[in-house]
């Protein structure tokens, strides 16, 4: 049986009957989106391949425990794992303040980083990323997945309407319908982002 042919939940019906490979298609599948939505948000190759791991050790573990539940949104579920491992480092990380080489380049003092914007300008901008994540967790899962598929992991529409399995108008109506509730939900909060 060849298994790349197959899709995505028969791989996991495939793997959780005995077939250790089936697991492996699957993570080499989806490797490049998770990669990438990954190393959107830490900026970093190795921690990227840390959390990759991490992401995929989980989903193991959870698909072992039964906690997936056939949605078919594989992918949408390995993403949230992956959001969550992502946050979890950040929470871990918050108190070390320290400049990794690859942030500091060659010279730390003609850094850009450094020279542009003030810290209280940093720390406006993460509480407003950070406000904008929660109001999107507000989100019915359509929209919500549309938003992260679209602004976090830099998906065009036609690639989001073929992962998610509906028309591309579709998935520009719950763009549509997620911008129009994140702003009724600015509102109601009576959150000022800028």
């Amino acid at each position: 049986m060849n298994l790349k042919k197959l899709s995505d939940q028969e791989l996991l019906n495939a793997y959780l009957s005995g077939d250790e490979s089936a697991i492996s298609v699957l993570i080499e599948r989806h490797r490049k989106r998770v990669a990438d939505y990954i190393f959107m948000m830490v900026k970093n190759r190795e921690i990227t391949d840390d959390i990759f791991q991490d992401t995929f050790i989980k989903v193991i573990r959870f698909l072992g425990e039964g906690r997936y539940t056939e949605s078919g949104r594989f992918l949408s579920w390995v993403l949230r794992i992956a959001h969550n491992q992502v946050i979890d480092y950040f929470r871990q990380n918050k108190q070390q303040n320290l400049v990794t080489e690859g942030d500091a380049g060659y010279d730390i003092l003609n850094n850009r980083k450094l020279a542009e914007g003030t810290i209280e300008d940093r720390m406006v901008s993460d509480q407003i990323e950070s406000d904008v994540r929660k109001l999107i967790e507000f989100l019915p899962e359509e929209q919500r997945e549309v938003v992260m598929m679209r602004y976090y992991m830099n998906l065009s529409f036609k690639e989001i309407a073929e992962q998610t399995n509906v028309s591309i108008n579709t998935a520009l109506g719950r763009m549509r319908y997620a911008l129009i509730n994140l702003r009724k939900l600015i509102e109601e909060k009576q959150m000022i982002l800028s």
